[in-house]
């Protein structure tokens, strides 16, 4: 550390030597150098750089990397982990997360997502795609302001549907217009880190026409609609007998579908709508660990990459996981697959891909982040494989690096997170954010939504 001490204004500069840096562009994937960060972007990777920098990091035995990019997480779940375990989907929603969704005060839902946060930068995430909520995404996108993550939050569109309850049916016109007043706000630069998206929740919350009108809303405000599809068989059931169609193939026929349309999970489909998704460039986001405690299935990720679907990956919701950490993803995603497709099915780097570049493009945000390279934002981690779960490191090329990233490595290997060239966590320490008084806050406010929730 420099004399001049921690500081996080964007004036200022910060060079890593010494690391190992795999940087997922096309060439020079894996180089051994140094990275020189000037506010809020790399300036220079070089074997050597000479230039002095506010803070200086020595990376020796350490892999500098982008910063991971999770594509379907609902911060406003945090609090409920623990609460909702061994049920199916359905009765996940009605007997134990709608409930607690609707219990949530303002003060809870930033309780929820400093502890969501606090976690995500622990293990090495510096950007979300996030569901939000019905209300109080407000304070969602305050909360992610504040540490500096990259967030989308969403707008929840929700109306109907058994079992949810009257404090989160809210209607739509009113959903669209919270949507356009953040919008305004949040969304006003191409650079902004924090914006707003449209998340009608899934297909039997919404009329078709409230996603109709979401999809054009957002197609006027250049945004995401972000919603679940094909998630549990029961869903998938339901869905058909409303609709006669599968959930993407009625997205489809809603008019909906295209590189702005992003699904959680798509276990369920069937060849049609592989052929839907491929040809229209929709998005799958893929949720392992939560597809895995819901009973819900395996989602087929290596027939939809060799059709060309672009597959990125989240951890869910706390509660159906039952934590945040992309490096059990990842791990996860690889090893479901081995059995039906052998061991070669889904290579560590294309795992590691997933977690980073191709998140970026199903974000649209590629050309600023998921690689490192001079002029994209200083979204990246440094990650110790000196310790004993990860040695010995036989080796620095790209393949050997990631399968040990993907297999080896617990995310308390994460030493060093930065977003936008802000620190927000160095050598474990958490720089954005009081650990303890965190953890303290969301006990407290879970205690009080429990007393208002009532859960039987």
């Amino acid at each position: 550390m420099s004399k001049t001490g921690w500081s996080n204004k964007l004036d200022n500069s910060i060079l890593i030597r010494n690391g190992v840096l795999l940087t997922l562009a096309d060439e020079a994937a894996v180089v051994q150098g140094d990275i020189l960060i000037r506010g809020s972007r790399i300036a220079e990777i070089s074997p050597r750089i000479s230039a002095k920098a506010a803070v200086e990091i020595d990376a020796t035995g350490q892999v500098v990397m982008p910063g991971f990019i999770q594509t379907h997480i609902h911060l406003c779940q945090t609090l409920f982990r623990n609460l909702a375990n061994d049920l199916d989907l359905l009765d996940w929603l009605r007997k134990r997360i709608w409930p607690l969704e609707a219990a949530h005060t303002r003060e809870s839902m930033a309780a929820s997502a400093r502890l969501g946060l606090l976690e995500l930068i622990r293990s090495g995430t510096t950007t979300i795609l996030d569901m939000g909520s019905v209300r109080f995404s407000d304070i969602l996108l305050q909360e992610a302001q504040k540490v500096g993550i990259r967030a989308f939050i969403g707008i929840t569109l929700m109306e109907e549907g058994e079992g949810v309850p009257p404090e989160l049916k809210i209607p739509p016109a009113e959903s669209l217009q919270q949507f356009k007043e953040l919008a305004e706000t949040w969304n006003r630069s191409p650079d902004a880190r924090q914006t707003v998206h449209l998340a009608p929740r899934f297909a039997l919350s919404c009329r078709p026409e409230t996603f109709q009108q979401a999809a054009e809303l957002a197609r006027q405000y250049g945004t995401l609609v972000h919603t679940h599809a094909s998630e549990n068989r029961k869903e998938v059931d339901l869905v058909r007998r409303q609709s006669g169609l599968g959930n993407v193939a009625y997205y489809h026929r809603l008019g909906i579908t295209g590189d702005r349309l992003c699904l959680a999970h798509c276990i369920w489909l069937d060849a049609e709508e592989v052929d839907i998704l491929a040809e229209t460039g929709t998005r799958v986001l893929h949720c392992p660990s939560a597809n895995l405690k819901l009973g819900s299935g395996i989602a087929d990720i290596p027939a939809y990459l060799k059709k060309g679907i672009l597959c990125s990956l989240g951890a869910d919701g706390a509660p159906c996981n039952n934590n945040l950490n992309i490096f059990q993803e990842m791990r996860l995603a690889g090893l479901i697959q081995k059995p039906r497709y052998g061991p070669a099915a889904l290579p560590a780097k294309v795992l590691v891909r997933m977690a980073t570049i191709q998140g970026a493009r199903t974000l649209h945000i590629d050309k600023t982040a998921g690689t490192l390279q001079p002029g994209m934002s200083a979204d990246l981690i440094l990650v110790d494989l000196s310790q004993p779960e990860t040695e010995p490191s036989l080796s620095w090329d790209e393949d050997a690096l990631c399968a040990q990233l993907v297999y080896a490595t617990p995310a308390s290997s994460v030493r060093t997170v930065i977003a936008s060239g802000k620190l927000l966590m160095h050598e474990r320490k958490v720089l954005v954010l009081d650990e303890t008084e965190t953890v303290a806050r969301a006990r407290e406010e879970l205690r009080y939504l429990l007393q208002r929730a009532q859960l039987t």
